[in-house]
Formats: structure tokens, sequence, C-alpha cells
């Protein structure tokens, strides 16, 4: 995903930053760094280089590094042991396609609020190395079962625990703001990468105004939102269950300011699980009802959502629409550009996630149209289709 705003630099008492110094001779190759596979060898050098003076500071085995995770982005993951028993994860993060600034600066918001969120031991800014706590190789989604949502309940309001005390920490000018701008760029993935570039379909002129118009709609919507701290992708796959069956929240680099709604709808309207409309709206109004009670909606805010559930639930639907018509243009871009096929794989649940909200909104009605006809649900009119 695309990169935001550049953040401020972390304060230098909460990073161990590690220069390098090329002169010296680089260590031997540790036995399990050699399972790990690196594409640049000077990279894979410069890596060495870094770990062999904090692998011997920290009590590190540098024999035990191995995979522990890849995600959608250029970032991966590593896992090593320490002698006491304890492990560590290395973010392996090329600073030519990632900056790892945005993740400290959100890192340090969190902890300040009270979230769980991994310790950092060990910075190196210039080549984009970090030491972390590990929190767990099992992430939420692992316990969860589509088929039993009373086993996931308990799960679920731990979750929203964490997603109202982040939000309650919310600050204007602290992080990028989601506005009409960035909204609008994130609606445009669907048509340029989803329906241009996955479907191949070349939209008439009144099926673009059709879009447009929907855009708009969305939003307005979405704006209307009061702003709050958004992780932007606070879902089962980004909590990691620790030993003790608490609850850690990663992948956070991303978070801005922006609507309340959009990290329930996140959370609730998942990209890769899918929820009955009842257990949605269960664990949507308990959220609902925590963030009232800290003043996050309601009288204090100008939606007055605070006194109508039913009007939260449709900002909560039109949030998770951009986000889902956002998301199917993500999916198709890391197929088609970044050789990832697994992602495109959950589209047809977006694409599920975005015909239930159009049909119930009568505004909406148009796009769920021209949906119908790139999806091959409804007889194409005035294109043609290309690989579907």
């Amino acid at each position: 995903m695309a990169r935001r705003a550049m953040c401020r630099p972390a304060r230098e008492d909460r990073v161990c930053k590690i220069r390098l110094s090329m002169s010296h001779p680089l260590p031997p190759l540790p036995s399990g760094a050699s399972a790990v596979q690196w594409n640049d060898p000077a990279r894979q050098s410069a890596f060495l280089a870094w770990l062999a003076p904090i692998a011997a500071a920290q009590n590190l085995l540098p024999a035990s590094l191995r995979p522990a995770s890849a995600d959608a982005s250029f970032r991966r993951y590593l896992r090593l042991d320490a002698q006491d028993g304890s492990s560590r994860i290395v973010m392996d993060a090329p600073p030519d396609k990632e900056d790892c600034r945005p993740f400290v600066h959100v890192q340090g918001l969190m902890q300040s609020a009270g979230l769980p969120v991994p310790q950092i031991h060990a910075w190196d800014q210039t080549h984009g190395f970090m030491l972390l706590s590990d929190l767990g190789a099992q992430t939420a989604i692992e316990r969860l079962d589509e088929a039993q949502p009373a086993a996931a309940h308990a799960w679920y309001l731990q979750a929203v625990d964490l997603l109202i005390d982040w939000q309650k920490a919310s600050r204007p000018g602290v992080l990028p703001a989601y506005d009409d701008a960035l909204l609008r760029r994130e609606l445009q993935l669907f048509p340029d990468w989803y329906i241009a570039r996955h479907r191949q379909v070349t939209l008439t002129d009144a099926q673009q105004a059709t879009l447009a118009k929907a855009f708009e709609t969305i939003v307005a919507q979405n704006l209307a939102a009061p702003s709050v701290y958004v992780h932007r992708d606070f879902m089962m796959r980004n909590l990691m269950v620790r030993a003790d069956g608490r609850l850690s929240v990663l992948d956070f680099q991303d978070a801005v300011y922006g609507p309340v709604t959009y990290d329930i709808a996140s959370l609730m309207r998942d990209a890769f699980i899918t929820w009955e409309e009842d257990f949605v709206i269960d664990i949507t109004v308990r959220y609902w009802e925590k963030a009232r009670k800290a003043g996050l909606i309601g009288a204090a805010s100008a939606s007055g959502w605070g006194a109508d559930f039913g009007e939260f639930y449709r900002a909560v639907d039109f949030m998770a629409l951009q986000r889902h018509l956002k998301v199917a243009g993500i999916f198709a871009r890391l197929t088609l550009r970044d050789g990832k096929p697994k992602y495109l794989a959950d589209a047809p649940r977006f694409i599920a996630y975005i015909r239930a909200t159009c049909a119930r909104y009568r505004e909406l009605t148009p796009l769920l149209r021209l949906v119908d006809e790139l999806e091959g649900t409804q007889a194409a009119m005035g294109y043609a289709f290309g690989r579907v």
C-alpha cells in the first residue's frame, strides 16, 4: 500500500540506532540466516553487520534466525531466539520501498495510550532493520470460526476495548489527516486497478458518471463523522494472541486522523472472515455504547449518533463501503503489480460486501447495478469484458 506522509522521527532515547562500519570484517553467516533468502547480497551483508553487535549485547542466537511472516507491503519479518528462551522479531523494511518512521511514531502513540504493541529494541534507520519484542506466533483470526460466533464474542469485545483506548487518546495535528483528498485517492483504486486492470473493462461515460456520483455520496457521508485516531487496518489478522490470552496490536504504521467509523467498520467487515449480520450488529452496538460513554460520539459531537444507533450503523456501512472499494483495488494491484495473487482470491468477499451495502440504500442503487454488470450477475451493456 502506498506510504503516507512522513512523520516526525522517533526520540533518540526510545530506540537504539546502530551505525554500521563497513570497514570492519563481516561476521560469518549464521546457520539460521542461510535459511533466510536475500535477493540483494549487499543488503544481506549490511544486515549481518547490524545484527552481530546487537546479538552479542542482548544474548540473542543468530543461528536461530528464521522467517516469521510477510505482509502485503515490501516488509518482512524474521524471528530469532534469545539464550533465556524468549524470542525477538526482526523487521526487514528496504528503505527505498518502506519508511519505518511512521511505524516508530505510531508505536509511541499507542504505547502512551496503554495499548500492547511491540517494543522497539534497536533500529537501523539507514538500512531499515528493526529489532522488536515478539508478541507471539498466533493471530486472533486463527482462533475464530465463522460457524461459531459465540466463541468469537469475547475476542471481539476485547478488540473493541483496545479500539476505544486508542481513540480516546486522539489529538488533531499528530497524524496525517484522513481527508477528502485521501478518501478519493483510495476510492480511485477501484476503477484504476479492479475495473480497468483486473476486469479489463472500459467504462462508458454514463458508467463513469455513476461511479463519480456514488463516490461523492460516500465521501460526504464519511467526512460527516467525528475524527479520531484511525489504525486503518484494525482487524483480527492484525491482533496477536499473547501467552496470557490478551490481544496486542500490529501493523499500525499507516495510522491517520479521520472518521470514527473506520476502524469498527474494518473490524466487523473483515477482509478475511465474514460474520452474519446479527453478530456484526451485536458487536457494533456494544462499540457504539462504549464510544458514547467515552465521549467519542453523541452530544459532544456534531453527528448526534449517540441518540440513534441506526444512524450510526448507516455511517459505518458507508465507511465500510469506501474501504471495500479501496481494498478490491488494492488486492488487484497486489496481484497484477506485486505478484501476490493470494489477496485477489478474497475479492469475492469484498464484492459481496459492496453489493449488500448498495442494496440496502436507495441512493446506492446505480452503483449496485454497475457492480452487477462488472461481475456478470446482470447482462453487461455498452462495453466488452476481458479477463474475468
